[in-house]
C-alpha cells in the first residue's frame, strides 16, 4: 500500500469536498480516489469521511488524521527537496498562496515556462483572498500585495503594484468624469475589503499625499467580484493595472484623474520561517520575481 499516494487523496478529498473534484486535482479517475480513501480507511480501521448525495465531511477521526496527513505530505516533499538542494536540482512540491484574481492572471500564466525548465518540480497554488497563515495551510510562499506587519513571516519584495482609479465609459457618461480627490465624493466607489483601505484612496497629488475617503453601495471580499462589478459598470474602483490590463488597453475600462497619483504598493513574496528558504522555493520566487520586472504593471517602469 502507498501510504503517501493514499493519503495525498484523503488530503484532496478532504480539502475540494469532493471525490471528483479531487480526482480532477491530481489527474486520476473518481474510482480510484474513492478506492484509495477507502483502503486507508480499511489499513486504520477507522471511518475518515461522512459520504452523502451532496458531498463529504470529514469524522472526528478524518479531523485528527487530516494535520498529520498534510505533515508527513511535506516532510516526504522536503526529504526530496534536500536532496535536489544536495545535488544543485530544483526539485519537489512547492505549495504557492496567491490572491484570486492575482494568481489567476499573472501567476499562472508564468508557470508553464518554469515548469519546463524544472521537469522534477511541481507547483500546488492555493488561492483566496484573505491572507493565509503561512503555517496552518502548510504553504511554502505566499504571493501578497501590500505592506506586511506581521513579525512571525519573512518578506521579500518581488514586484511593484501601480493602480488608477478606473471605470467603464458607459459608467462615465452616466455619472460623469472625476478630475479631482473631492469629486469622488459624488460617486460610486466599488470597495475591496481585502486591503485595509479599502473605504480611504491615497493620492499623491500637485501637493503632497492625501488620503479621500470614498463611498458605495457595492462592496465584495472577492477581488474577482470587485472585477466584474468594474466591467459591469456598477462605479469607479482603484485598480491594480495588471487587473484590468488586457481592458485598459483595448478601451472596455479607462483611467480617470491622471494628475493623480495612487500609492503603489509592494508584491511581496512572504515566508513562514527565517530559516533558509529551500532551492524549490527559491527557484519559484525567482522565476516570478524576473517575470515581473519584465512587465511595466508590475515593476518599478511603467505607467497608467
Amino acid at each position: 500500500m502507498d501510504l503517501l499516494l493514499h493519503f495525498r487523496s484523503f488530503l484532496r478529498v478532504a480539502e475540494l469536498g469532493g471525490f471528483s473534484a479531487a480526482a480532477r486535482a491530481l489527474n486520476t479517475s473518481q474510482p480510484a480516489v474513492s478506492r484509495q480513501v477507502a483502503d486507508l480507511e480499511a489499513r486504520l480501521g477507522a471511518r475518515l469521511l461522512h459520504r452523502s448525495s451532496t458531498g463529504v465531511a470529514l469524522t472526528e477521526d478524518g479531523l485528527a488524521l487530516l494535520p498529520r496527513a498534510r505533515a508527513a505530505l511535506e516532510a516526504a516533499e522536503a526529504a526530496i527537496g534536500t536532496v535536489g538542494d544536495r545535488r544543485g536540482e530544483v526539485a519537489g512540491r512547492v505549495r504557492l498562496g496567491a490572491g484570486v484574481a492575482f494568481g489567476r492572471l499573472q501567476v499562472v500564466p508564468r508557470l508553464p515556462a518554469l515548469l519546463a525548465r524544472h521537469p522534477a518540480l511541481s507547483v500546488d497554488l492555493q488561492l483566496g483572498d484573505r491572507a493565509a497563515d503561512l503555517v496552518e495551510e502548510g504553504l511554502d510562499a505566499t504571493i501578497r500585495i501590500g505592506t506586511i506587519t506581521d513579525p512571525a513571516v519573512v518578506a521579500r519584495r518581488i514586484g511593484l503594484t501601480r493602480r488608477a482609479v478606473v471605470a467603464t465609459p458607459d459608467y462615465l457618461a452616466r455619472a460623469g468624469t472625476p478630475e479631482r480627490p473631492e469629486d469622488l465624493a459624488r460617486h460610486e466607489c466599488l470597495i475591496f475589503t481585502g486591503l485595509a483601505s479599502g473605504e480611504a484612496w491615497p493620492f499623491q497629488g500637485p501637493d503632497g499625499p492625501v488620503l479621500v475617503p470614498v463611498r458605495g453601495r457595492f462592496r465584495a471580499s472577492s477581488s474577482e467580484a470587485v472585477r466584474a462589478a468594474v466591467l459591469a459598470g456598477m462605479g469607479l474602483y482603484l485598480a491594480p493595472l495588471w487587473l484590468l490590463a488586457e481592458e485598459l488597453r483595448d478601451g472596455r475600462v479607462v483611467a480617470v484623474m491622471p494628475g493623480w497619483t495612487p500609492t503603489l504598493l509592494p508584491i511581496q513574496a512572504v515566508f513562514p520561517t527565517r530559516r533558509q528558504v529551500p532551492t524549490r522555493v527559491r527557484a519559484v520566487v525567482d522565476h516570478l520575481a524576473a517575470e515581473f520586472r519584465l512587465d511595466p504593471a508590475l515593476s518599478d517602469h511603467g505607467g497608467p
